[in-house]
């Protein structure tokens, strides 16, 4: 959560960068030119762009970091890398740097470089984004949340159709508000399930998830792989009859198990675990 605008510059020489804007607005500058973003936005930086983040207030981020590239998925593209008509958005809805801004001053500009899970402090004689041009399909671009267009059915959906992005070994989903499911007989909550083969996290952002209860804005669960898990008590009955959900939230799907860092667990909600205890009230 940012409070101020960046007084360096940044590289990421090892991973790419997608960085979920829950709250605030700014510009990323880079040296392709200035990318502004807003609240809903997902802002994705490759390795190897230098950048800054320029805030216009306070902030609020849920950043993703891979060492691999990311991009939309490969179902979603015909074998010319074109979205096809069936994809939840459309190159209409990605949005790349704006102006090359021109950088003539001389000082000193410190930049901060990660490479092999370290910093370096690099300090130029110039601005880096001095230069007078760019070529290329490697660049900084952003998409917004709000422009997913949800995928129904008559029955309850599987993830995959909530699908945004994909890297090596895990996905990036969006649930935004949508119809439920239309069949006379249909249940929209989702069932119970055991991931078995990946880990799920899911940054809730807005609305209210009817699976959940005890779950706040900003919120991040994670439901280990093999470790089943669905509706809480009454949940399922209560969802007989909704007709749509409001619910905004990110989900990352991993196919490698993720670590649980000491800084997480110092703000675990160790009541979470007891919520699906029938007639708790958290």
């Amino acid at each position: 959560r940012p409070t101020e605008s960046m007084r360096y510059f940044y590289r990421n020489a090892q991973a790419y960068e997608v960085w979920f804007v829950h709250e605030g607005s700014g510009t990323l500058r880079t040296q392709f030119g200035s990318l502004p973003f807003s609240a809903g936005d997902y802002v994705v930086i490759p390795f190897g762009v230098t950048w800054q983040m320029q805030l216009a207030g306070e902030a609020r981020f849920f950043v993703v970091e891979a060492p691999s590239q990311i991009e939309p998925p490969k179902r979603y593209r015909n074998k010319y890398g074109q979205l096809l008509e069936h994809s939840p958005y459309c190159e209409r809805d990605i949005r790349t740097p704006e102006q090359l801004e021109t950088f003539t001053e001389r000082g000193e500009f410190e930049v901060r470089v990660k490479v092999r899970n370290r910093l370096t402090r690099h300090v130029l004689d110039h601005h880096p984004f001095d230069v007078v041009g760019w070529d290329g399909y490697l660049y900084p671009w952003a998409f917004s949340i709000h422009d997913f267009e949800p995928i129904t059915g008559r029955i309850h959906q599987p993830p995959p159709v909530h699908q945004t992005f994909e890297g090596a070994n895990f996905v990036i989903c969006s649930f935004v508000p949508r119809l439920f499911d239309y069949h006379p007989q249909a249940i929209p909550a989702p069932y119970n399930h055991s991931n078995v083969n990946s880990d799920e996290v899911i940054y809730y952002v807005e609305g209210n998830f009817m699976s959940r209860r005890g779950i706040e804005r900003a919120d991040i669960t994670l439901h280990p792989s093999g470790l089943p898990h669905g509706p809480q008590p009454g949940a399922t009955e209560a969802s007989i009859g909704a007709v749509k959900t409001e619910e905004l939230a990110v989900m990352v799907d991993t196919f490698h198990p993720l670590d649980v860092t000491t800084a997480a667990l110092e703000l675990e909600k160790t009541e979470y675990m007891a919520s699906w205890l029938a007639g708790d009230g958290a």
